[in-house]
C-alpha cells in the first residue's frame, strides 16, 4: 500500500499543512468550532475514502496531480498570507 502513495506523499504532507492554516483561519473569523470541526472530519473523511479508492486510478495521472495540488496549496498559502498581512501590520503599529 504505501508504494502506492508513495508519489503522492509531498502532496499529502503538504495538503495536511494546508488543511491546518485554513482551520486556523477559520478559528480566526471567529467560526463555530464545532461546526468547524464537523466539516474537517467530513471533508477528511471523504479525502480518505477518494484517495483509498481512487489510488489505482490516479497512479497514471500522479505527476499531473502532484503539480496541481501543489499550485492548489501554493496559492492557498498566498492568500492565507496576504488575508493576514492587515492584521500583523496592525500588531505592529
Amino acid at each position: 500500500m504505501m508504494d502506492d502513495l508513495k508519489p503522492f506523499l509531498i502532496l499529502l504532507v503538504f495538503g495536511n499543512i494546508e488543511n491546518l492554516i485554513l482551520a486556523a483561519q477559520g478559528v480566526a473569523a471567529s467560526v463555530n468550532p464545532l461546526g468547524l470541526a464537523i466539516l474537517s472530519l467530513f471533508a477528511a473523511s471523504c479525502w480518505l475514502m477518494i484517495g483509498t479508492f481512487g489510488t489505482k486510478i490516479a497512479i497514471k495521472y500522479a505527476k499531473y496531480i502532484n503539480f496541481i495540488g501543489g499550485l492548489a496549496i501554493f496559492i492557498l498559502g498566498i492568500q492565507a498570507m496576504m488575508e493576514s498581512l492587515p492584521g500583523i501590520l496592525k500588531f505592529f503599529h
